[in-house]
């Protein structure tokens, strides 16, 4: 048996040329290295394409040596999709297959006798994402816990059985049965007159894009349960806030995106009626209901298909014919409808459960109401390769999604700044979504740190117990000490350094850029703490809201990974002739000492956070828990 080695990284323009997803039509050139003592040999291209297995022979095209070099130029078809590769190495004695890591993370491969896993090709439709959404900086609103712009409540603007607490300081609360369910929604009176006296605010940090948490009718806090899509809360105001919440952000060069919850209603809704709080006939009244047809009945009228099986979140059909009128299509269909009156895009709830289809007539309708809008979708995982349901989605193939939640950054950077996972590991990460998504969804993700979905980020950061160790009064009433909380600043700062020198689109959560803290759902959305924010923090915000806005290398730069250490990520952004380097030490205690390689003798570099010039050496210092944006070489 003859020794054999076998080389393909996915991430080597040498070895897949060119890199990552591409256009359908396109040419890529893959090539493989076989390092062996023999000479009868030849190798496959095995190709899977929409579950089409064919082979492909590759040609010899060099060899030194032992090392024979095998190349083939692979031909995408004008159909969009996913393409899995691996190669078949055959010999006088023997066949090897050389197929993607046991990660499938893309990259340096592996050989084995087995049946392989394939290497993964994104194709996709050409597309282009509007550059003032790429450009921006997102904030985040849950709107009844920002600010009240009101001097008063008007009580009779909240849903019967709801609690108005008469503190804004108090913390979020659930009355439930005992079943679990919610008796009494809790309110504290934010609305869109308060995000119209507080868009200064929004102003100093940088914000160019606010994103609300849903602002229709409906019976909760959270507004999930949507009663009627063409009416905004009257909690929350009317349509002429709305209009002039548009009129504000316009004229201080901001927009607004929605929350498109458009794969189920509340039962307390118009549409469904289970409640008989409005005087049209819903589904659940009468099979004779204009939206009947909307839902799944199993048992009419109490058994339905609900959203994770709430009842009070009954499922649509979303293919059923009024409903895609009402929703998308119609000339005042919802998603229109907003459009035309000022907002920039929708954010998808749930994307997963929206078939494509659907999705592909929301981007469709919204790209022929402002070519101008952006779709964005709400995707936990790889959205190039996500499954639900059985299907394989298409939310990057060109039709769909302009971007995604990017909640594979979050969860990489949180594990790389609280010591889970090393730089390494981050980094394979990464190059497995730059290499799948098309490079406008890579520059085009929504790049949160919080959520109202999550734990908030200064708790997580603080090292603040495991929330499933507490009780509900434990996680209520759990602060963070001195100690704890200094150590969730200094990683806080760190994390958004990364956030904001990162490709795609920097998002704050609101509360999080002045140290608000707090459990999951409901402690995860307290009030807005006016009066009492941490200046350090804001006044952090603010430089990094600076430093994104007049560095155009750190919106639309190329990004090029550096990886130096265990503890220590970096990488370029590279725009023409100007260069950045972003370094980030995330130990706790210990100083990390960096090589930089590649400064021009004519440069001295520069320290942008800190707009200081530094010594002209090879070598740099990393405090503990510091992160570092220098320029070594700047546009003449």
């Amino acid at each position: 048996m003859h020794e054999i080695q076998v080389i393909h990284n996915s991430h080597n323009k040498h070895y897949r040329n060119p890199f990552g997803a591409v256009i359908c039509g396109t040419t890529v050139d893959l090539t493989i290295d076989v390092i062996v003592d023999m000479d009868q040999i030849y190798v496959t291209l095995e190709l899977f394409e929409a579950h089409q297995h064919r082979q492909v022979a590759m040609e010899l095209s060099a060899l030194e040596g032992n090392r024979k070099t095998f190349t083939v130029q692979y031909n995408t078809t004008n159909d969009p999709g996913l393409v899995w590769y691996y190669f078949s190495i055959h010999t006088p004695d023997s066949r090897y297959y050389y197929s993607n890591n046991n990660e499938s993370l893309g990259g340096i491969g592996k050989l084995t006798h087995e049946h392989p896993k394939g290497y993964q090709l994104t194709v996709h439709h050409p597309f282009t994402i509007p550059e003032w959404y790429k450009e921006s900086i997102i904030y985040q609103i849950f709107p009844d816990r920002f600010f009240n712009g009101d001097k008063e409540i008007n009580f009779d603007n909240y849903k019967k059985n709801s609690l108005i607490h008469a503190n804004w300081d108090d913390k979020p609360y659930y009355i439930k049965d005992e079943k679990g369910h919610v008796k009494r929604w809790d309110f504290f009176g934010g609305n869109l007159l308060g995000i119209i006296k507080k868009i200064k605010h929004l102003k100093k940090l940088g914000v160019s894009t606010i994103y609300l948490n849903p602002i229709f009718e409906s019976v909760s806090n959270h507004k999930y349960d949507t009663g009627n899509y063409k009416r905004i809360d009257p909690a929350f105001g009317d349509e002429e806030n709305f209009n002039s919440l548009i009129e504000e952000t316009q004229n201080n060069k901001m927009a607004i995106i929605l929350d498109g919850v458009f794969s189920h209603t509340g039962s307390d809704s118009i549409y469904f009626n289970r409640e008989s709080n409005y005087p049209e006939v819903g589904a659940y009244q009468s099979q004779d209901s204009p939206y009947y047809n909307w839902f799944r009945f199993q048992d009419y009228p109490d058994q339905y298909e609900c959203w994770w099986g709430v009842d009070t979140l009954p499922n649509v059909n979303e293919m059923e014919p009024t409903y895609i009128d009402y929703m998308v299509t119609g000339e005042d269909s919802v998603v229109r409808r907003w459009i035309q009156k000022g907002a920039k895009g929708w954010r998808l709830d749930v994307a997963d459960e929206l078939p494509d289809e659907f999705i592909k007539e929301i981007k469709r309708v919204m790209k022929e109401t402002n070519q101008d809008s952006v779709l964005i979708g709400e995707v936990w995982e790889d959205a190039s390769r996500k499954e639900s349901y059985g299907k394989l989605r298409e939310y990057f193939w060109g039709k769909e999604l302009d971007g995604v939640m990017n909640y594979p950054f979050r969860e990489l950077f949180i594990n790389f700044v609280r010591g889970v996972w090393d730089a390494e590991y981050v980094h394979k990460r990464l190059m497995s979504l730059y290499e799948n998504y098309p490079k406008e969804c890579f520059f085009g993700s929504m790049n949160l740190i919080g959520s109202h979905d999550r734990t908030r980020i200064m708790t997580l950061l603080g090292e603040a117990p495991e929330e499933h160790h507490l009780t509900d009064e434990e996680r209520e009433n759990y602060r963070l000490s001195e100690s704890q909380r200094s150590l969730a600043i200094k990683r806080l700062k760190l994390l958004s350094l990364i956030q904001y020198t990162f490709p795609g689109i920097p998002h704050i959560y609101y509360g999080d850029e002045v140290g608000m803290e707090g459990y999951s759902d409901p402690y995860n959305r307290g009030t807005f703490p006016w009066g009492r924010e941490n200046q350090e923090l804001i006044n952090w915000y603010m430089k990094l809201g600076d430093l994104r806005n007049n560095n155009q290398v750190l919106r639309k730069g190329e990004w090029r990974p550096f990886v130096e250490m265990d503890d220590v990520y970096g990488y370029y952004r590279v725009l023409e002739k100007t260069k950045v380097l972003c370094l980030f030490n995330r130990h706790v205690n210990r100083k990390k000492s960096i090589m930089i390689p590649d400064i021009p003798d004519y440069m001295t570099p520069i320290e942008l956070m800190e707009n200081k010039r530094l010594i002209k050496a090879e070598e740099l210092i990393l405090e503990p828990l510091q992160g570092k944006v220098i320029l070594i070489e700047a546009q003449n």
